[in-house]
């Protein structure tokens, strides 16, 4: 007897964020998923899609960006097209974001799964990240909303944990193939209680991906926040129409500011509506230097360069990572770990263990200096 086709994904591709802690390669005006950070030779914008291409076969791809960034956007991903570009005036966090997409992709398509997908991550293994939003998939089609649950390696302080339960069942009454309950989410612990969490093997990385249903999604939102539904209801409503500006303009700054996970993912989870799929596929945020660094190849001498190698000398700077961007030449001796970025109106010297107070630094220099553009 064949097999039905899989359900098609639609995926929503929020790309915002300036990536502070990676200044002063990443700015506000060329923010992280707009570069090249792997030396690819595709942005982290492009390799989301690239990698979502295979999964979205009878769905399709929305891109929610900033205006200021929406050129850049379809520059990088022609593809997309303007009808499958939102165009956000200010930032709202993720779950204006990630709603008014669902709501626009509800009305076009009816109650399709849905995925969101941070346009600045790196996934190294595409067939274990295809095998778990495929399962994704079908538990969403199941109504819950499913996160993808990454395993944690290490006892890390830089991410939120997911922590799993039972087994989850099937819109048909089958177990799914991996997919848990969740039993809640943690916000970035300390050491100690991330190696707790390791220790039980109950816990997985919050990636901040999630499918579902679109009607699912939007139905959580009017339960959970009825204000916000409101707004991006009457958004969505106008978004293919002429009225569209007027309606952004006036309903879009009024819309609250919170990101899913606190918005849905936490409460949702709390009366057993939220899945986990474990997964483990080499995904990295790319959230600080010393991420970046484990990124990048290292040459013969240890060190990591990205960018033009030439430009580079180093001796006894083994894990070090330089990248060089004025033409001229940086030498790096006796200083292990060392990360220095070079641009033409900033210079930042600091070491890998470092890596996370960068943000510091540009929180220090104001929102007004040039070079935070």
């Amino acid at each position: 007897m064949p097999q039905n086709p899989p359900e098609p994904l639609h995926a929503i591709v929020p790309a915002g964020g300036a990536g502070t802690r990676l200044w002063p390669l990443s700015r506000r005006g060329a923010p992280k998923f707009l570069l090249d950070l792997t030396g690819s030779g595709r942005t982290l914008l492009q390799q989301t899609h690239d990698r979502l291409r295979a999964l979205t076969e009878g769905g399709g791809v929305v891109v929610v960006t900033g205006s200021a960034h929406a050129p850049a956007v379809l520059d990088q991903l022609p593809d997309v097209g303007e009808e499958n570009l939102l165009a956000e005036p200010s930032p709202r966090d993720s779950m204006a974001a990630i709603a008014l997409a669902a709501a626009v992709v509800r009305r076009r398509h009816g109650d399709v799964v849905v995925g969101s997908f941070a346009a600045d991550h790196v996934i190294a293994d595409q067939a274990a990240f295809e095998r778990a939003v495929r399962e994704a998939v079908t538990v969403a089609r199941a109504g819950y909303v499913v996160t993808i649950g990454i395993e944690a390696d290490h006892p890390s302080t830089a991410f939120g944990y997911v922590r799993s339960g039972d087994p989850v069942a099937l819109a048909d009454g089958t177990p799914a193939p991996t997919a848990r309950h969740v039993l809640g989410f943690t916000e970035k612990p300390d050491a100690a209680t991330a190696a707790e969490y390791l220790a039980t093997g109950e816990y997985r990385w919050n990636a901040g991906m999630f499918v579902v249903r679109a009607d699912v999604l939007l139905d959580h939102l009017r339960s959970q926040r009825p204000v916000l539904h409101a707004g991006i209801d009457e958004i969505a409503d106008a978004w293919d129409t002429p009225a569209r500006k007027a309606v952004l303009d006036r309903v879009w700054p009024t819309l609250e500011k919170i990101a899913i996970d606190h918005a849905i993912a936490e409460p949702v989870a709390a009366e057993g509506g939220v899945a986990v799929v474990p997964a483990a596929m080499g995904w990295d945020d790319v959230g600080d230097f010393a991420s970046l660094a484990g990124l990048v190849p290292a040459g013969d001498d240890g060190v990591r360069v990205l960018g033009e190698r030439g430009q580079v000398l180093a001796d006894d700077a083994e894990g070090a990572l330089v990248v060089p961007g004025t033409g001229r030449t940086i030498a790096v001796l006796g200083v292990p770990g060392l990360v220095v970025v070079d641009t033409p109106d900033a210079l930042l010297i600091t070491t890998r263990e470092h890596a996370q107070r960068v943000k510091g630094v540009v929180e220090s220099l104001g929102e007004a200096r040039d070079h935070l553009r």
